[in-house]
């Protein structure tokens, strides 16, 4: 033994003493610093070239006032709208407007579109969703806007932002609005404000004696400000809740804040408008669809140490929210649709999706019935779920049909494996008759279910393990 290991040693010295050895290996040893003292400089000139992107970015941008075009020259000063600023058209334009809106004129009145178009409207947020509310509006004869937002166009806006485009990336998309607007509607009032909504500058941006107010921020803090100002101040606005994530468009809904379930952003909103007095009249336009079935975009590993440098403001989200562009747009167009109903006088009344708490607080009183009969054996009866739990799993989880058979009429909910206890994981929805069939069977489901069936119930079950950690 002794011996191998002296001649490993005696090898090991004879390489390393070539001097082409020591050369190569002095070299490699230069490479490998020289590599690590180039990664850190780029790193630390990277993280430099950020903060002062950032910082030249916010003093560029007047977030108190009524700045123009960003990167255009020669625009005229943008043009301060309220409620009352006169919109002026010759009898000719007067002539080619009513054909414009002919068919809005023919759903809703003379007197209804007088009022739409002597109205006026703030929307605070530019993006996906403010943009097609702003632009709906438009279309459909408000004629005096504003329109709020800091941000510009970026190529991965163009698959959701109504006026965004090639040529428009790189400008404000207050200011790409504006051109779509004037290009549809020129003698509108658009009044384009490149500036950051808080609580500071609540009073400048919403002046003007708006009619509506659309919030369309995606800033919590700041949507709780622009919330509580409109509360204080008796200016009627719907807000929109998260878009981002979601992807069933039969899953959105209006309604007001207090009646809003399953949806995490709109219980974060309830709940801290609560703490500030505010309890209801807020309307909102959000979906009740769990956003578990995609994940936030992590951040590059070169991203996790200073994450600050790579948000678009000091404060606001850094991660990427995975978006549809569709999405959006309906919650823009939702919105916009119930703001125009409401200043034409047109009687709509959404319909909260909580009106089926009466067959949730059925289904739930029946599956209590249905655990008073468990034995000892199956642990006997036990019910761990709300109403709004019952809903939870007939909507979200079984979307309203039988896991057996696919009816979507007298359905009930019962334990999928009956020796465990009844919870959301260990729950399955049939119709009655089945649920009573399915109570009566002795061992495991896979013995008296098809692999097909068995399969789905466990991957709805599996799904909504993942999706429950979301409520």
């Amino acid at each position: 033994m002794e011996q191998r290991v002296s001649a490993n040693l005696e090898k090991l010295l004879r390489v390393f003493g070539d001097t082409r050895v020591q050369l190569a290996t002095t070299a490699l040893a230069a490479s490998a610093i020289t590599a690590g003292v180039m990664w850190g400089t780029r790193r630390t000139r990277r993280s430099k070239r950020a903060r002062d992107l950032k910082r030249n970015t916010l003093e560029s941008i007047d977030f108190e006032g009524d700045s123009g075009f960003l990167g255009i020259d020669n625009e005229p000063q943008n043009t301060i709208v309220t409620k009352h600023t006169p919109v002026e058209l010759t009898p000719n334009e007067e002539s080619l407007i009513r054909e414009q809106l002919a068919r809005h004129y023919a759903f809703l009145g003379a007197d209804g579109m007088a009022k739409l178009r002597d109205s006026f409207v703030v929307v605070v947020g530019a993006g996906g969703v403010g943009s097609w509310a702003a632009m709906m509006l438009l279309r459909s004869g408000v004629q005096r806007i504003r329109i709020i937002d800091f941000d510009q166009v970026t190529l991965s806006s163009l698959n959701r932002h109504v006026a965004a485009t090639r040529a428009t990336v790189g400008i404000s998309k207050v200011d790409a609005l504006k051109m779509s607007f004037l290009d549809i509607a020129p003698h509108a009032q658009i009044d384009a404000r490149v500036a950051l909504f808080s609580a500071d500058t609540a009073s400048d941006l919403l002046s003007g004696s708006p009619d509506y107010v659309l919030d369309c921020i995606d800033n919590m803090d700041t949507k709780i400000d622009l919330l509580t100002f409109c509360n204080k101040n008796n200016l009627r606005v719907i807000s929109a809740m998260g878009a981002g994530m979601k992807s069933d468009p039969s899953r959105v809904q209006i309604a007001d804040i207090s009646d809003t379930f399953e949806d995490p952003m709109s219980r974060v909103v309830r709940r801290r408008l609560k703490l500030l007095g505010i309890q209801s009249g807020v309307e909102v336009v959000y979906s009740t669809e769990k956003p578990g079935k995609v994940q936030l975009v992590s951040l590059a590993e070169s991203q996790t140490e200073e994450p600050g440098d790579f948000s678009v403001l000091p404060d606001f989200r850094v991660r990427i929210v995975p978006v549809l562009g569709t999405m959006p747009a309906m919650f823009g167009i939702a919105m916009g649709t119930r703001v125009l109903t409401e200043l034409a006088g047109f009687p709509t009344e959404p319909m909260a999706i909580k009106s089926r708490h009466a067959l949730y607080a059925r289904v739930q009183r029946e599956l209590g019935n249905r655990e008073k009969d468990r034995t000892a054996e199956f642990g006997g009866p036990q019910l761990r779920m709300s109403t709004d739990d019952t809903g939870y799993m007939l909507d979200e989880i079984w979307r309203g049909k039988s896991a057996v058979s696919g009816v979507t009429d007298k359905l009930a909910l019962t334990r999928w494996r009956r020796d465990l206890p009844m919870t959301t994981s260990n729950c399955v929805c049939m119709t009655k008759s089945e649920a009573d069939k399915h109570d009566k069977i002795s061992g495991a489901p896979e013995d008296h279910y098809s692999p097909e069936i068995v399969e789905f119930v466990e991957q709805r079950l599996n799904e909504e393990k993942h999706i429950s950690k979301m409520r």
